[in-house]
């Protein structure tokens, strides 16, 4: 048995919320993905990153790796369920031009296609359905470099204030 090692580190996870009151939840999300600001410690410690970002709109990549495997030789269902959570929550905080407080009520998803290390680059693409001022629903698709479907899945946020 050969032991694996991985190192990673990250920043202050509340710097990103503070970071939110001097912007629009678009600037702000732009901003990191140009790597201007920090994403938060769930991306290092998966090792996904945000790409794009646009008005109700936000784009994830990732590459499946050894450390998401489960122990059937596939990525662990986790990595997609918050690559989907994040691009549908992230989706929405780009609608935001204030901070708000909000969280994820409800998601729904459905695994089409194992990923695995040679399944390559993914990416996740997350939209907003419904702008509702108390509920907001959003859906997200996992695709890899063929266009492939992988996952998909919608969720109901729930805003907290605003």
């Amino acid at each position: 048995m050969s032991d694996r090692v991985r190192t990673y580190s990250w920043e202050d996870p509340f710097a990103l919320r503070d970071a939110m009151v001097e912007r629009s939840g678009l600037e702000l999300m732009q901003a990191m993905a140009r790597g201007e600001v920090a994403p938060p410690p769930i991306a290092n410690t998966l090792g996904y990153r945000l790409v794009e970002a646009e008005r109700g709109h936000a784009v994830f990549e990732c590459e499946p790796a050894e450390y998401h495997y489960n122990p059937i030789g596939t990525v662990h269902a986790g990595l997609a369920m918050t690559l989907l959570d994040s691009a549908m929550g992230l989706a929405y905080v780009t609608t935001l031009d204030t901070p708000t407080p909000w969280t994820t009520l409800e998601l729904k998803c459905n695994f089409t296609r194992a990923m695995t290390i040679e399944t390559g680059t993914v990416r996740c693409i997350g939209s907003v359905i419904h702008p509702g001022s108390r509920v907001v629903t959003t859906e997200a698709r996992i695709i890899d470099a063929e266009h492939r479907l992988l996952a998909h899945a919608t969720s109901t946020i729930l805003v907290l204030g605003g």
